[in-house]
């Protein structure tokens, strides 16, 4: 049987588990208890310490009962906050030594770690925004072979899906100067993709691309910043659908892709060169 981690569910969705906090509640203690009740947990997490995330971008969440074991309650990334003074005191809330101005009420975002299905029109176990390696995605794809795949897009004709594998930042030492394509997010939605330099707008590998709607095949979008990492091969993240918006040039085609759902933000600032800093 596969055990998985905590960590590798953080790594799964983009996470580095070292700037992760995890918190455990417990309906034991008697001011934890009463915030439960009144459905304020987020409030009452949100008061700590001045150093208390310290070292830390993000915090999980659990709530145990009198058991060892403890339920995932919620994801956050943490933005700052202020001194918990009466006047940040949310209205409600039911402890009413707290607020007094000794410690912080940090600035909480919610993630939402519920994964969403890549709609590639058959049963595939691959979702949006999570990380897999390349043999990973194409053996959830049917196809087993995937040693034999070396090009950055693969066809499936049986399934009717253009499978992009696209990496970032290319060194010149593995690569030559005909795959040295040049790939970026413009924004959140559009994605701009060169293809081989064989590849021209008239040809049948250039048309699918173009009128893969009208065609009813898909395409579908993998990234990774670079080629390898510090275990090897680097994996990629699953951006998901997109569909043909334009192109400029032929051999090769720059294609400017409309993906289905916009890249979050934690990964937007890898995919676009534009981003300075």
């Amino acid at each position: 049987m596969a055990i998985l981690n905590f960590s590798d569910v953080l790594k799964n969705v983009g996470l580095d588990p070292k700037r992760v906090k995890l918190i455990r509640h417990s309906l034991g203690d008697k001011a934890f208890k009463k915030c439960y009740d009144k459905n304020m947990v987020e409030e009452y997490t949100r008061v700590q310490s001045e150093t208390f995330s310290n070292g830390y971008d993000y915090w999980c969440v659990f709530i145990s009962d009198k058991s060892t074991t403890a339920k995932f309650f919620a994801c956050y990334k943490v933005s700052g906050g202020v001194i918990d003074t009466q006047d940040t005191k949310p209205k409600g809330f039911p402890l009413e030594d707290w607020f007094q101005g000794q410690r912080m009420f940090y600035n909480l975002e919610r993630i939402d770690f519920i994964d969403q299905p890549v709609p590639l029109g058959f049963d595939c176990p691959l979702d949006l925004h999570c990380t897999y390696t390349r043999d990973q995605i194409l053996i959830a794809m049917d196809y087993m072979a995937p040693k034999n795949v070396r090009e950055g897009v693969k066809w499936l004709p049986d399934k009717q899906v253009d499978v992009f594998f696209i990496t970032l930042n290319k060194a010149d030492k593995d690569y030559s100067p005909t795959t040295m394509y040049n790939d970026y997010s413009i924004n959140e939605s559009l994605f701009h993709w060169q293809s081989q330099s064989r590849t021209s707008d008239t040809a049948s590998t250039g048309q699918r691309y173009i009128n893969h709607r009208q065609r009813g095949s898909r395409v579908v979008l993998f990234v990774r910043e670079f080629k390898q990492d510090s275990i090897g091969a680097a994996p990629y993240t699953c951006l998901g659908t997109a569909a043909y918006v334009k192109h400029t040039g032929s051999k090769p085609m720059n294609i400017t892709w409309h993906l289905d759902q916009p890249i979050p933000a934690k990964y937007l600032r890898k995919t676009n060169k534009l981003v300075v800093g």
